[in-house]
């Protein structure tokens, strides 16, 4: 009946089944990519073991989550991780009742003292704790004016980590008492890299072609290209023998308008993608144009996306003047105002071909 209580033993995590992107999450903060000055001021900061309050802001997938977690780990060790770090997700428990409860009785706890982990190896385990509130720029104006208080309160056992994507978002009394650290979108050098490391260790064969493909449909977001490599690396193994990745795997994974696609969709519209010196560009009738659009729209594509495609065609084609590009900068933007409202997905894709046509016409 007073048996000795058993430990709450985790069950060993398949890799086969991990995501990759967990599966390849920095163990360091010297693994974190492209992020040179963030891991140098903190490199510096892990040496002194005196942490200040930071936030940690810039787009998705460029390590911000991932570099916090990676300095805790390297400042409390596996064995006081646990109980010295609390990671909050600040989007889904972003009110003031979660500040109030959760936060400030795990910010007011005094920390055990040092304690040496199991492998043998001393972890620095300053005398205070780590409280992680992610996509902290949810949270709501009362509960981000709450946790200034604590902040202030409990600063000398308790730091603070705040990650968000718009730092425009975090009040200035919260956003003033930290550190600020700006994570810059990866470069397509450390991403291909990366994604290269990836490839190699899971044996997955892949190209420059469709690395650069990868790179491309990411935007700089690392995870998603990741996770894009993930998903085509099994839409490879599904078929006997294995068939290679292609280009038209990642964009389809991606959800990307294939290449020839947006080309063609171009090219009815009058604006070649790589026009001859000596063609002109024509005007188009109505109906061509039309079923360009109809039959784009039915392949099941996002409006957003083909127009996103279509301005990257425009803004960079090489024979529009300025005041072509300008008029139809206009279209696309009169484009996203009207779908960010819910307007219908196809008119406006039409709109936009229309206005687009007669502009450079």
């Amino acid at each position: 009946m007073f048996g000795h209580q058993q430990k709450n033993v985790q069950p060993a995590v398949d890799e086969r089944t991990q995501p990759w992107v967990e599966k390849y999450r920095p163990k360091t903060i010297d693994d974190v990519a492209a992020q040179e000055h963030t891991v140098s001021v903190l490199r510096k900061a892990l040496s002194s073991t005196n942490l200040p309050h930071m936030l940690f802001y810039g787009p998705p997938g460029t390590g911000k989550t991932s570099t916090i977690l990676a300095l805790a780990r390297q400042l409390f060790g596996p064995d006081n991780f646990k109980s010295r770090v609390l990671e909050l997700n600040a989007s889904d428990e972003r009110g003031i009742s979660i500040v109030r409860e959760k936060v400030k009785n795990f910010a007011r706890q005094t920390p055990r003292a040092q304690a040496v982990a199991s492998d043998g190896k001393t972890y620095p385990c300053p005398p205070y704790k780590i409280i992680i509130l992610d996509e902290a720029d949810s949270m709501t104006q009362d509960a981000q004016g709450a946790l200034r208080r604590i902040m202030e309160t409990y600063a000398r056992i308790t730091r603070f980590c705040l990650v968000c994507n718009y730092v425009t978002r975090i009040i200035e009394p919260l956003a003033s008492r930290c550190s600020k650290f700006r994570f810059k979108p990866l470069d397509m050098s450390s991403t291909s890299t990366r994604l290269a490391q990836i490839a190699l260790s899971e044996q997955v064969q892949v190209t420059n072609e469709v690395i650069s493909a990868l790179v491309s449909t990411s935007a700089g977001d690392l995870r998603r290209s990741i996770t894009y490599l993930q998903s085509a690396s099994r839409l490879s193994s599904s078929t006997d023998p294995p068939a290679p990745i292609t280009l038209r795997d990642i964009q389809e994974i991606a959800g990307v308008v294939p290449d020839e696609v947006m080309n063609n969709f171009a090219s009815s519209l009058g604006a070649d993608s790589i026009p001859s010196i000596f063609s002109k560009l024509e005007k188009q009738d109505f109906d061509t144009i039309r079923q360009q659009v109809k039959s784009i729209m039915r392949e099941g594509y996002s409006a957003a996306q083909v127009l996103s495609q279509l301005h990257d065609l425009i803004v960079q084609h090489p024979v529009l003047t300025a005041r072509q590009r300008s008029a139809c900068a206009l279209a696309f933007g009169d484009a996203d105002h009207a779908l960010c409202d819910g307007a219908d997905e196809e008119l406006w894709v039409l709109q936009v071909a229309l206005r687009v046509n007669k502009a450079i016409s």
